[in-house]
């Protein structure tokens, strides 16, 4: 297949791009490199890559490169609450406005897959799963206009949303600022956090395993396609303090202190099922423990906060 994929090279797109690659589909990046990576040079070598230093928000670019394509995977965002906060307009024109201008200029035969984040569902009810037909609550600026472009691209029939856990794992464009990432990289180099609201629960997904419900949405996309799907561990429904615990097993000198004051910035706790994607098929292959002991190889290599989106 020939597939397009916006913000190719970030922190998601610097993996899933090699991973479609090397199973022989073509692949366009369209990327602005705003954080100055050079992740995807590897990749420089297939003949059936392409990469375009564009924005996805230039209606003329996109549309003589989607043109071309078989499937859209719509990556490129401002992603993260904090992210968001920092630059608005920006988080509204790439989140949502670029999203909803590819909805109008792509044909109803060209596919479309997108990850949105489960962040969507704000602030659950304690004890009860989110399923994809929860109502969504998005309590953030970030989980506001990624509900927005799910309702966009889930209007047409030829597409997929994928509504992410929070993420973790290695990447060629790291991100530290994402929980597990942050934690564990804390543990390593500061050997201490201090928490905030460390009763708030989130599920969380490794970044290979993202890569890999893409490529399961590419092959069952008959079957799957007009619906959201949680993609997330289900033995990962977490509170802070509880991955705390687990990271101090690969990391015995860590400790981590909840403060008896303050507050955190993000504010959504609850758990999710994962029920509809493993109905399909899909089954994670990374788990929370795999993940942490590549983390600490990771940050081995990695010893500065470059690599972060904020």
């Amino acid at each position: 297949m020939k597939i397009l994929i916006t913000g190719g090279a970030g922190y998601l797109g610097s993996v899933l791009t090699p991973s479609l690659l090397a199973l022989g589909h073509e692949v366009t990046v369209v990327d602005n490199l705003l954080f100055r990576q050079s992740s995807l040079a590897d990749c420089c070598h297939h003949e059936g890559f392409q990469v375009v230093r564009g924005d996805c928000r230039d209606e003329a670019l996109m549309k003589k490169l989607v043109a071309k394509a078989d499937v859209i995977i719509p990556l490129a965002a401002l992603v993260g609450a904090p992210l968001c906060d920092r630059d608005p307009m920006a988080a509204r024109t790439t989140n949502f406005e670029a999203v909803d201008m590819l909805c109008r200029i792509v044909s109803t035969s060209q596919r479309i897959l997108m990850p949105v984040t489960n962040s969507g569902y704000g602030i659950g009810e304690k004890g009860i799963h989110c399923t994809e037909e929860t109502p969504l609550r998005p309590i953030s600026l970030y989980g506001v206009t990624k509900v927005k472009a799910e309702e966009a691209i889930l209007q047409r029939e030829n597409s997929i949303s994928f509504r992410l856990a929070t993420v973790f794992g290695v990447s060629p464009r790291m991100r530290i600022d994402l929980l597990v990432n942050d934690f564990v990289y804390r543990a390593i180099n500061d050997r201490a956090v201090v928490i905030f609201e460390g009763h708030f629960k989130r599920n969380y997904i490794h970044i290979r395993d993202v890569a890999r419900v893409f490529i399961h949405g590419l092959d069952q996309f008959e079957t799957m396609k007009g619906r959201p799907y949680n993609v997330g561990l289900d033995d990962a429904n977490l509170s802070k303090l509880e991955l705390c615990a687990v990271i101090k097993k690969h990391l015995p000198k860590f400790v981590y202190l909840e403060a008896p004051i303050g507050e955190d910035p993000d504010k959504r706790d609850y758990i999710v099922s994962n029920a509809r994607v493993a109905a399909t098929g899909y089954k994670p292959e990374w788990n929370l423990d795999r993940g942490i002991q590549e983390l600490i190889k990771g940050f081995t290599i990695l010893k500065n906060t470059l690599y972060s989106n904020v």
